[in-house]
């Protein structure tokens, strides 16, 4: 596939849907790998499935937590998975031989994980109540620094390079951490005033040094991450652009960066609707509207083409651009034909040699075919899309695609070997499965027994349906319908259903 190719000269962002991932569970959360070659889904029976997206198949099944996965990350390599559940579990997996690595058990519900961009032995570890966590993988824990004491609900993530970490608070404070020292280098409010935004998310742009932040007043404001680290700890940045929905004034559950930087997607925490917006301008270019009555969980943008993944109702929904095929661009000669035309041939068009040709002009294609031209097949050139800014060759142990092993029906006898004897089958060992150790993190200032919002958001729903689909209370029937009244503390209560007389 030539990546340079695919890129168009017209819109770069999807315009409509392009089918579904159906993981036979319910899908949680997912996230694309650095290529977009495999997407991994968590979902609410504790597995992860890896999807091939080039050929739209599951490449890897991982019976991961026991309970709902709450957050995915991959590795700079893509060798390796970092993943969250609902029950305070960090596993670090191999994603080949799909082995757990580290396992880690926090004290309070875990919101999100991220890798280092540039160190697969870092993770971010973002709890519900205390400061975010840098776990070190074979090494110990750092709490990061906090502007506040009292700070809580504190939303963190790497910038591109992973030199810095970005925090914010519920009082509409971020906050710039270097990784190196752990200080605060820079700190600024997203809003002035007195009221206080919390903080939802804050996400990078694969390329180049903006940034956005979704805060609790439904305004995206987009920053520019060089100017925030130069404003320093008093400074006031001022966004580069602030975006929002006027009319309906919509609440975002998500929000993420183009694979060009370019566009920014925003998912609806109402319903199925991704909005897009083009970040120079700041104009709203496309409204992708799911299905009425769904409910989003997640959205991810393809790290290079013009794709977006949502999940809602526990399926993924796959949007892309309306593929026209335009031969013309190809062979400038092409034309498309409604019916079927006879074609005269030329008099000398299929000749060996061309009796019309003149002798100088066929001295010169002797000359051409005389010219020996070395092409060079062994070498191969990094594709720009898969590297850096700061990059020149591709990683040489990057993971792109998983191998498959085909899946054989009935395989056919084999009739040269001789049959095999019953009396004498040995059974092989068992392999024995290596235990792995789970290492508690101890963190100041947490309370056990605290319920992540992802179950406790569903039991609430699962009550309001509930509470719905309850059958009324059959009226009593004539001639048997009793008044039943009941002496408290001096008033009279009536309970539900009886009639009193004279009314």
């Amino acid at each position: 596939m030539n990546l340079e190719l695919l890129e168009s000269f017209g819109q770069n962002y999807p315009e409509e849907a392009d089918g579904t991932l159906d993981t036979g569970s319910m899908a949680v959360t997912c996230t694309f790998n650095r290529h977009g070659t495999l997407l991994a889904v968590g979902c609410n029976d504790g597995r992860i499935v890896v999807w091939d997206f080039l050929t739209r198949g599951i490449a890897k099944v991982y019976n991961a937590h026991a309970h709902p996965v709450c957050s995915l990350s991959w590795s700079r390599t893509g060798r390796q998975l970092v993943s969250a559940s609902t029950d305070n579990l960090v596993c670090i997996w191999d994603v080949l031989s799909g082995e757990c690595l580290h396992t880690y058990r926090f004290p309070t519900p875990i919101m999100k994980v991220q890798f280092a961009p540039r160190d697969n032995s870092a993770v971010l570890v973002c709890p519900l109540r205390p400061a975010p966590v840098l776990l070190k993988i074979n090494s110990d824990h750092l709490t990061l620094p906090t502007v506040e004491d009292t700070d809580s609900n504190i939303v963190a993530s790497f910038d591109r390079r992973g030199q810095h970490i970005y925090t914010g608070n519920a009082k509409g404070r971020i906050a710039v951490i270097k990784v190196k020292t752990l200080k605060i280098i820079a700190s600024f409010r997203v809003t002035t005033g007195t009221a206080n935004n919390a903080i939802k998310q804050i996400e990078f742009s694969r390329k180049g040094s903006c940034f956005l932040v979704n805060t609790a007043d439904r305004i995206i404001r987009v920053y520019d991450g060089k100017e925030v680290v130069m404003c320093g700890k008093s400074g006031e940045p001022e966004p580069i652009q602030k975006l929002q929905d006027l009319v309906n004034k919509t609440p975002w559950k998500k929000c993420c960066f183009s694979g060009d930087g370019e566009f920014i997607c925003a998912g609806s925490a109402k319903q199925h609707q991704l909005y897009i917006w083009e970040k120079t301008l700041g104009n709203l270019v496309k409204i992708l509207q799911g299905m009425r009555g769904e409910q989003l969980l997640d959205v991810v943008w393809h790290p290079i083409r013009p794709i977006l993944c949502s999940i809602s109702s526990g399926v993924v929904s796959v949007w892309a651009q309306n593929q026209v095929e335009n031969w013309s661009a190809f062979a400038p000669d092409f034309s498309e034909l409604d019916e079927n035309v006879e074609y005269e041939e030329r008099e000398s068009e299929f000749d060996e040699e061309d009796e019309d040709r003149s002798k100088e002009d066929s001295t010169l294609t002797k000359k051409k075919d005389d010219i020996q031209l070395d092409v060079d097949v062994t070498s191969v050139l990094p594709i720009r899309a898969f590297c850096s800014s700061d990059e020149e060759d591709q990683d040489p142990d990057l993971l792109g695609f998983l191998p498959i092993s085909p899946e054989i029906d009935e395989p056919e006898e084999n009739v040269l070997l001789p049959p095999v004897d019953p009396t004498n089958q040995t059974t092989p060992p068992e392999p024995v499965s290596k235990k792995q150790k789970v290492q508690n993190i101890k963190l100041d200032g947490t309370s056990g027994g605290e319920e992540h919002p992802l179950i406790s958001g569903t039991r609430k729903g699962k009550k309001r349906t509930s509470g719905g689909r309850n059958k009324a209370p059959k009226p009593p029937k004539e001639g048997k319908s009793k008044n039943k009244m009941r002496q408290k503390g001096g008033d009279d209560v009536i309970s539900m259903g009886t009639t009193l007389p004279g009314l």
